[in-house]
Order: C-alpha cells, then structure tokens, then sequence
C-alpha cells in the first residue's frame, strides 16, 4: 500500500493545515507532506480568503481522497479506531463532535481579527470585543470539557480530534498574549508540550519571514 500523501500549506500562517496534520500525528498515520508553495497563485488566493477550493488541508490514502478537516478526522477514525480520535463514549463522542464542529463553522471574529502567525508575538495585543466573545466562548468549552472528564487533554488522558481542532487557537492565544483563567493556560501548556506540536513550531519558525501579506486564516 502506498503512503498517505497529507496536502497542506504554510505551517507558520496555515490553521486548517496544523489541525488536519496533527489529526494524522495523533493517528499515528504513516504520510507524507505535500506543501504548495505560497507562490503558488491558487494557494496565495486561498490563503488571501479569495478562493474557496479549499484545496487544504486534503489527504490522499488507499486510492481515497479527502478533504475538509472534520471530514479527515472522521476518515482517520474509521481506519485507526484504536488511535481513540473521537472518546469511546456514545455520550463523549457527541459531546467532541458538537465541539468540533463548532470550531468549524464558528469564531470568525476571532480568525479574523487574531490570525494565526506562530512566529509573532504581539505582548499587550489588544482584543475588540467581538473577538473577547469568541475567546470567552472557546475558555468555557475548554473549562466544561476540563473538568467533566478530568484533563488534562480536553477529553481526558490522551488528545483527541477535539484537541487537534482547537490547536490553532492555542498558538493564536500563545502569540497574541491573550489573558486566559489558569486552567485554560495549563492546558495550553500542555497541547504546545505535545511532540506533533513541537515539530510543527520547528518547522514554522524555519519558514521564510517573506510572506507577509498572509496574515489570515486559511
């Protein structure tokens, strides 16, 4: 069987691309990257927000191509159920996935306003009130999922998909010196102390300082 092939983009700037990349690390999926270049016109529109091909994060394994980060997750879920991705509870499962997908399909102030950037760090950043909400709102899942199953990952002793979506968050809060409650920053704390994340910081801090117009999610 040939190796997974994962499709993403810049690991300094790339959101979507670290959450479906470390799906695959937490999976223990063997793969290789693909990275398109950011002078890659239909990847400079992506990231710009003026495409909507979405062509990252996408995994390519068995002859079966998929793209969309929750629908990466479920796939990897399906071919390495012993990873443990999504909690073996029915209950906890619904609960990881209703928090997935709101990761998903929320927090735009917040992407917009605190995008992703490993590399900076902006002490004192002042945050507008739209975005404080989305803060507030990610603090308050994190604390409920903290303490209904006991950390110190958000679904107890090992991370899960749900880490892997809020990953981004982490670095973001990291790099704008975001005001956190002391359990939100242990846990913090612990999703950068992963070795997948330790590997994914390298490798940001090691991409070029020259795509400064990218300061976006994609």
């Amino acid at each position: 069987m040939a190796k997974a092939v994962l499709t993403i983009s810049s690991k300094n700037y790339g959101a979507w691309a670290l959450r479906g990349w470390l799906m695959c690390k937490l999976a223990k999926l063997d793969f290789t990257e693909h990275v398109i270049p950011a002078d890659d016109p239909a990847m400079k529109a992506e990231m710009l927000l003026l495409s909507a091909s979405m062509r990252v994060p996408s995994l390519d394994h068995d002859g079966i191509h998929v793209w969309d980060t929750l629908a990466i997750g479920e796939y990897l879920n399906e071919i390495k159920p012993r990873a443990g991705l999504l909690p073996g509870d029915r209950k906890a499962r619904a609960h990881c996935r209703a928090i997935c997908g709101e990761m998903h399909s929320g927090f735009s102030a917040l992407r917009g306003s605190l995008p992703m950037n490993i590399k900076g760090y902006f002490p004192g950043f002042k945050v507008w009130s739209r975005a404080q909400t989305d803060i507030d709102r990610i603090e308050a899942i994190w604390n409920e999922c903290l303490q209904t199953y006991g950390g110190p990952y958000l679904f107890g002793p090992r991370p899960c998909l749900a880490d892997a979506m809020f990953a981004p968050e982490v670095t973001r809060f990291v790099s704008y010196d975001v005001a956190l409650d002391l359990p939100c920053v242990a846990y913090c704390e612990t999703i950068m102390a992963l070795p997948a994340m330790r590997e994914w910081v390298a490798a940001a801090e090691a991409e070029p300082d020259e795509i400064d117009e990218l300061d976006a999610e994609f």
